[in-house]
């Protein structure tokens, strides 16, 4: 897990998103909650659970943005789902407890590549062991396997042809489930890996360049030192102690009163969620993973819908509720120009592959961000993301003719924004043709 501060981590978010500085706090004080838990002693720290977060708010303001930054900020088995995949038990489609198997295999591979990177010294001997026997064949004399080594680490060798023996993948063949495991996917088999168990690793001989060789051969023998039952022991532990789902979309399975019928199931989706976010086993198929210690991030629009229509279970496990404001023409400015990837930058950064020299005055910032407001009140309102309809509208002609223009600076004005972009929202039908 990150050992960043809430402030450090506010800082990073910063970066690439704009405003929403409550729904950061949150986010980043669970994430240091989660640090301060494992400094607890052990019998303190089984009673202190997750703070579970709902992020509230219209479409286009951040939400999903926050779930990807995080997921590359943090150092722990991190998983993004949308809550309509799922339906209730006894269902046709995934069930709830999908999640927990999808979180763990997130754990199995970040694990996984950490032991491979411990173990690239040894994997790299090996290696070379087997280039080295590909050379000079197994009864070479030692002078003469060190001489050919020597040449083999100053790259003399790199373009030599061998043949190397490759280990081939497990056959696709399908699979089946153990009795009494029926829809649960804990037992399912693959046929392939089964029979190559029992019958050995099938290998093919192949002809390589002594440089292209190496990389498949590191991957054998990282794979042959790897202790998997190592693996999955800690890629349960580490899921259990600092998974993290993002669960996007919630208000997509809320109720109204009103409603009946095809409901029925999304709330059994619901119901399916409480000992999912409560505290839970689940069985996988590297073992039994305890949730109660996994924290849960959920997030929703909740435009037809209101976070008191889940049900009040589900809500009084999710005890921290965050609202996430509107954009407005100040905050569209700021999306165009400060984040360290913001919009302005990728269209000119775009442009100079073409040799063209694209910039933006102040004031024509300022005009996109009033025409994208201005579309959002008009049409529908899907806060930042109006902005990427806004600026492939304007800069259409830039681009298509940027092969034909190479070498040329285009300075982008506000009357030239103004003059492209006002059919946006002067127009009634072009609502039927943009986003």
């Amino acid at each position: 897990m990150s050992d960043l501060t809430p402030k450090e981590i506010v800082a990073e978010l910063d970066k690439h998103i704009v405003g929403q500085a409550d729904a950061k706090r949150s986010v980043a004080l669970a994430l240091r909650g989660r640090w301060r838990r494992k400094r607890l002693s052990e019998n303190l720290r089984l009673e202190v659970t997750p703070k579970n977060i709902l992020l509230i708010g219209p479409t286009g303001v951040g939400k999903t943005e926050i779930a990807r930054r995080l997921a590359k900020l943090v150092r722990a088995p991190f998983l993004k789902v949308e809550a309509t995949k799922f339906t209730e038990v006894g269902y046709v489609g995934r069930d709830v407890e999908q999640i927990i198997r999808d979180l763990i295999e997130a754990a199995v591979t970040m694990v996984r590549d950490a032991h491979r990177r411990q173990l690239q010294t040894r994997a790299h001997e090996a290696a070379e062991e087997r280039v080295l026997t590909s050379l000079v064949g197994a009864g070479a004399q030692p002078s003469t396997r060190e001489a050919f080594r020597q040449k083999l680490r100053r790259g003399e060798l790199d373009d030599r042809d061998i043949d190397v023996d490759l280990a081939e993948a497990a056959p696709s063949l399908g699979g089946f489930e153990l009795p009494g495991q029926q829809g649960s996917n804990v037992g399912m088999v693959n046929l392939g890996e089964l029979l190559t168990k029992g019958f050995g690793t099938r290998t093919r001989r192949v002809r390589l360049k002594v440089r292209d060789a190496f990389k498949p051969l590191l991957v054998e023998e990282g794979d042959k030192l790897l202790d998997l039952d190592a693996v999955a022991k800690e890629a349960i532990q580490l899921t259990e102690e600092e998974g993290i789902v993002f669960l996007d979309e919630i208000d997509k399975i809320a109720v109204r009163a009103e409603r009946s019928g095809a409901d029925v199931s999304r709330e059994g989706v619901q119901r399916d969620l409480l000992p999912l976010i409560e505290g839970t086993t689940v069985s996988t198929k590297y073992g039994q993973v305890k949730t109660d210690f996994i924290l849960f991030i959920a997030s929703g629009a909740f435009h037809v819908s209101k976070p008191s229509d889940l049900l009040p279970e589900l809500q009084g496990r999710l005890p921290i509720r965050v609202e996430l404001h509107p954009l407005g023409k100040s905050d569209f400015r700021r999306i165009l120009t400060e984040p360290e990837a913001n919009l302005t930058l990728q269209y000119t950064e775009l442009l100079a592959t073409e040799n063209v020299s694209l910039s933006f005055e102040p004031d024509a910032i300022d005009a996109i961000a009033e025409i994208a407001v201005a579309a959002n009140d008009r049409l529908e309102n899907i806060g930042g993301r109006r902005l990427q309809t806004v600026m492939e509208r304007l800069l259409e002609d830039v681009s298509f003719h940027a092969p034909e223009t190479e070498g040329q600076n285009i300075r982008i004005t506000a009357s030239y924004v103004f003059e492209r972009l006002s059919s946006l929202v002067d127009d009634p039908e072009a609502s039927k043709y943009i986003l």
